[in-house]
Formats: structure tokens, C-alpha cells, sequence
């Protein structure tokens, strides 16, 4: 399936003109048997480019959807006014129970990248909302993985001596979760890591830099990023709300790649201390896959470590 999740977090969704029928050859079931089997509401002939064009404007808004009919929008209003993102833990929400292994690999089909390495080296994934697909790189890249929960101690990670450790993507607010930056400051110096999405930003703040919240994040599978190390451009896929003041961070933390459609921070390395991040997402699934070479970096970032 196309899930990248152990379940589907959604809370709703906008559609603007909804197909009645499904032609993809992998398809199993339609999008309305997909929601409701999952108990997640779905609206559709809704004026989505109205709705985007406001939120250009104005920046993020808090919407509601209600299958109730009997409130009134003045209590639907209110609803909405008492929602907050800012300084919620999201990321307990969505995290996994307990440490488990990782061995699937991408499949033969959809392979588009042959520099495994000839070495294997050990991967703890800190679990924040991980997406199925950086498991599924890091193990094509040759890499045994464990997955541990959000709030799994650092000294029992460091215990399992392992290679490298990875800060996996998640949702809300990096502030809001301060003990998740406490593990990352108890690991970052001592084994080679690599932040993703949320993990850049826990990156960031464990550095002693701050995060603040966009004005409407970066959403999609087509935004330009630019390495400044070589001048190369990908085109990424990216899904956040909140990014790294790089005028906070230390002395010796270098901004490696930026956002070309608003020159914010999308990418940090520090190497005193063995550290790499970026603010999308490489391993898209959905999205273009020129920015898989990061994971063959982290790989070389291990082996480098181990010289």
C-alpha cells in the first residue's frame, strides 16, 4: 500500500472535485471506503485555490469540519478560536509503543538508486511520526535499523553502541516537546546523526538555537532547495509550519541548504560534532527523489566516524 504510517493520523480532508471512479491498476478501494473504514471525515466540492489564496494572505487558519448538524457556526467558531497548535505535543499522539526492528527494503520496482554500501552499519530512528520511507532508504542504503519511541531514554540508545542515529520527521510544534530536545542534546557529539523534518528543528533548538512558526508553512512536492556547498538545486517535498532562525545558531554550525522561495534555513551541518539536518523530506514518497543522496551522506558520515 501507499501508507507511510502505521495508521492514518488524518483529521480531515478538503477535496475540490472528488473522482466516482478509481483507474489506477494498484487501486483496492475508493477514497470514500478508505475514510470510512477509518472513522475520517472528508468534504469535497469545496473552492481549494479561494481557500489558498486567503491563506497567501493572512497565513495559517483554524478551520472545522463538523458532521453535527444541529451547531450553530457561532459555536463551530468557537471551536475553531479555542484550537491551538502552538506549544501542543503532538508527536506523543503518533509515536510507536515500543522499540522495534525495521528490515523492508524499497522494492525491486521502484529501486532507483545502486550505491548500497558494502558495509552495514546500525541505525537507532527516534520515532517522532516517522515516515515508513526513510526506513525503507536507510535499509536500502544497507542499514540494520531500530526504531525506538519519542521518549526512549538516550542512554539506553547509546547502550546499543550503534552507528548513527536519526531525529525522524512529526508534526507540531518542536518547542512543545522539551524532552525530545533534552534526548537529542544527550546524543548529538557522541554518535553521527542526521535530523529530518521535526528532527531538524529539535536539531536546531538542542544547539541552542530558536524555531518560530512560519506564516503559512511550506507544503508540497515542489519546492527548490539549493546546497550551497555545490550550487545544486532539487526539487523536495515539504510539509511544515515551523523552521530554524539560522542567526541563533552557534558558531561552527554551517547553513547548508536554503529554501529558494524564501531563502529560510533548509539544511545544517556541524562537523565537530558529526551532525547533519534538512527541513524536507528526502525520502519523499510522495515527491521527486532528487534529494535521496542524503541518506548515502549520512551513510558516509558513518563511515567516516568509524576510521
Amino acid at each position: 500500500g501507499d501508507e507511510e504510517s502505521i495508521k492514518c493520523f488524518l483529521g480531515g480532508l478538503i477535496v475540490r472535485s472528488l473522482s466516482i471512479c478509481t483507474s489506477n491498476w494498484r487501486c483496492t478501494e475508493t477514497l470514500d471506503e478508505y475514510l470510512r473504514k477509518r472513522n475520517i471525515m472528508g468534504i469535497y466540492d469545496v473552492d481549494t485555490r479561494a481557500i489558498t489564496r486567503r491563506l497567501r494572505e493572512d497565513g495559517s487558519l483554524i478551520g472545522v469540519l463538523s458532521t453535527d448538524q444541529s451547531l450553530k457556526d457561532k459555536e463551530l467558531l468557537e471551536m475553531a478560536k479555542n484550537w491551538k497548535i502552538v506549544g501542543v505535543d503532538l508527536i506523543s499522539d503518533v509515536t510507536c509503543d515500543a522499540p522495534y526492528e525495521w528490515v523492508d527494503k524499497t522494492g525491486s520496482g521502484w529501486e532507483f538508486n545502486d550505491n548500497q554500501s558494502s558495509e552495514t552499519f546500525h541505525v537507532v530512528v527516534y520515532d517522532f511520526g516517522v515516515k515508513h520511507n526513510i526506513l525503507r532508504r536507510l535499509a536500502s542504503y544497507g542499514c540494520k535499523i531500530t526504531v525506538v519511541p519519542a521518549s526512549w531514554p538516550a542512554s539506553d540508545v547509546l547502550n546499543l553502541k550503534p552507528d548513527g542515529v536519526l531525529f525522524s520527521n512529526g508534526p507540531g510544534d518542536p518547542a512543545a516537546v522539551p524532552y525530545a530536545v533534552k534526548t537529542v542534546q544527550e546524543i548529538v557529539g557522541k554518535v553521527p546523526v542526521f535530523g529530518i523534518c521535526m528532527g531538524h528543528q529539535l536539531i536546531g533548538q538542542a544547539l541552542g538555537g530558536k524555531t518560530f512558526k512560519m506564516k503559512f508553512g511550506h507544503h508540497g512536492g515542489n519546492h527548490p532547495v539549493r546546497d550551497n556547498r555545490t550550487g545544486r538545486v532539487d526539487i523536495s517535498a515539504q510539509n511544515h509550519n515551523y523552521a530554524v532562525d539560522p542567526e541563533s545558531l552557534p558558531e561552527g554550525v554551517q547553513v547548508t541548504h536554503i529554501n529558494l522561495n524564501d531563502q529560510s534555513c533548509a539544511g545544517l551541518v556541524f562537523p565537530k560534532m558529526k551532525l547533519m539536518s534538512l527541513q524536507y523530506h528526502p525520502e519523499s514518497s510522495p515527491g521527486p527523489h532528487d534529494s535521496d543522496l542524503a541518506f548515502g551522506e549520512f551513510v558516509e558520515l558513518m563511515k567516516n566516524n568509524r576510521l
